[in-house]
């Protein structure tokens, strides 16, 4: 009899430590299912990046890439869950899965088409330096050298300075970057032409100026995983041409910057 209640308690042991890896795996994949399985985009944004990812007076999330994303999402039939995160960690979470697109304003370039898939453009810009509007030192990009710039380490603007010799203060974001150098803790930050514009609309009293340079032109794109599958991207690029075909993206442009930055 105690052979036989052994027995039992073996199997349902083994039963249920089956049941249990079970389980794991399905969370795993879960985890790691893209975009085109659930319907749903999980995005990656930082929040705090305005005009393009940010909170409004009311605490919500808005932004130029927020309505982009969503109306992306609305052109497919997909539904679109925003995460928060700072940048330096965005890319750590598209790859860990914690989400499968970022809409952040990414920009292009061969290091990144290396490790992530890209939709089509959706934003054109340039790079302009950023600096106070009595500093007489820095007349172009070239002038950074040994300059302490405001910037974030893993983006364009951020390799921009560090290949023109500048030392690096890390920022989270843009209006960071904006409050060290109207307290004077650093001379300068390189961002893109939007982002300027912006600020001055908003503070239109800042003691700043930009400089313009040679820099390459940006183009900023939805952001993808390798794993996620080629035909979700089809389809992205198929509801961005019909945005940009049907005028929607100019209208979302136009009310953001009051010029349409979707085409170059």
């Amino acid at each position: 009899m105690k052979k036989i209640l052994l027995g039992i308690l073996t199997l349902l042991l083994v039963v249920g430590l089956a049941a249990c890896g079970t389980s794991d795996k399905k969370d795993n994949d879960n985890k790691n299912k893209t975009a085109s399985e659930n319907k749903t985009f999980v995005v990656g944004t930082e929040g705090t990046y305005a005009p393009f990812s940010y909170h409004d007076k009311q605490d919500k999330l808005t932004g130029y890439d927020i309505d982009v994303m969503k109306a992306v999402a609305k052109e497919m039939g997909y539904k679109v869950k925003f995460k928060e995160t700072q940048w330096d960690s965005m890319f750590a979470g598209l790859d860990s899965g914690r989400f499968n697109v970022i809409a952040n304003q990414v920009g292009i370039n061969d290091e990144r088409k290396e490790k992530y898939k890209f939709s089509e453009p959706y934003t054109y810009s340039e790079a302009v330096l950023v600096v106070n509007k009595n500093n007489k030192d820095i007349k172009s990009f070239d002038d950074v050298k040994g300059k302490k710039l405001a910037q974030t380490f893993t983006s364009n603007y951020g390799k921009l300075a560090k290949s023109k010799g500048a030392e690096l203060t890390k920022v989270d974001g843009f209006n960071q970057a904006m409050d060290l150098l109207q307290s004077n803790r650093v001379e300068g930050t390189f961002n893109d032409n939007i982002s300027y514009l912006d600020y001055k609309k908003q503070k239109p009293n800042a003691d700043v100026k930009i400089i313009e340079g040679n820099a390459e032109k940006s183009q900023s794109a939805l952001t993808f995983s390798k794993k996620e599958d080629d035909a979700t991207i089809e389809k992205v690029n198929k509801a961005m041409k019909k945005l940009k075909d049907n005028g929607e993206l100019a209208k979302i442009s136009k009310k953001w910057f009051g010029e349409d930055v979707s085409k170059s």
